[in-house]
């Protein structure tokens, strides 16, 4: 049995007790997958997202881990695939602090702390997963990155280059793998409003949404069933890909 035919695996989610994380949790749960919902922090919350799964007739179980740490990441894995199964579905949407900075003044330590989360992390999860995929013959990995790459925040320097890197490597991950059955792509959202984003001012979201062709600030959903799309036996034949959910917001 291939994997574009076979039940949905278990799904391994980072970042997913809130935000973006916790919206792509259940929507897998939805089309099927036993779901990790791994988290660092907010045990609370992330319990609460497994009920929402569990009450919706889903699988799922919280999992604590911080995928910046190589040992962290190795049990959490080993954890998950004793819990709910080989992981064959990988979202990578864990993020950290996104501070502005004035980009003359950005230190070293300002882009590690944005490469720890956006290259680090990664490449210690696909090296954790990519074992169990290879026995099972194929599996997915999507990551979450930024459609900032195109916008040119000079505020934002340390994250963009970072958030390029990221996609880098899916890219490359996507050549090396495909061998293996394994397709690797980016969802790049634009400004999608979640948790972080309450104190916004609603003027900033009206003209945030007015330069967008949509005409609409994006919603979680969005992005959620951009990855359930990519992680579906409709997407076998996708890789290497960065699909952009901002509404035409970068659009030459």
């Amino acid at each position: 049995m291939t994997l574009s035919t076979a039940t949905p695996g278990t799904a391994l989610v980072t970042g997913a007790s809130r935000g973006l994380g916790a919206v792509i949790a259940r929507r897998l749960a939805a089309e099927g997958h036993p779901v990790a919902v791994a988290y660092r922090s907010g045990a609370e919350a992330a319990g609460a997202v497994v009920a929402d799964i569990r009450a919706a007739g889903g699988t799922a179980e919280a999992f604590a881990a911080d995928v910046t740490d190589e040992d962290a990441v190795a049990n959490l894995v080993a954890d998950v695939a004793a819990g709910l199964g080989p992981v064959t579905t990988l979202v990578v949407n864990a993020t950290g602090p996104q501070p502005l900075l004035d980009p003359t003044a950005v230190t070293w330590q300002d882009h590690l702390d944005q490469l720890t989360f956006f290259v680090k992390s990664p490449t210690l999860l696909m090296r954790a997963v990519l074992p169990g995929m290879r026995e099972r013959g194929g599996g997915r990995i999507v990551q979450i990155g930024s459609d900032v790459i195109e916008r040119v925040l000079p505020e934002m320097s340390a994250y963009t280059a970072a958030k390029a890197a990221q996609h880098s490597l899916t890219e490359c991950w996507a050549r090396a793998l495909g061998p293996d059955g394994i397709t690797v792509n980016t969802v790049a959202p634009g400004w999608i409003p979640v948790e972080r984003h309450v104190d916004v001012p609603a003027e900033d979201r009206v003209a945030y949404a007015a330069e967008v062709p949509l005409r609409r600030m994006g919603d979680p959903d969005d992005v959620a069933a951009a990855v359930a799309y990519l992680v579906s036996p409709q997407a076998a034949f996708v890789t290497g890909e960065r699909i952009r959910v901002n509404g035409g917001h970068t659009l030459g």
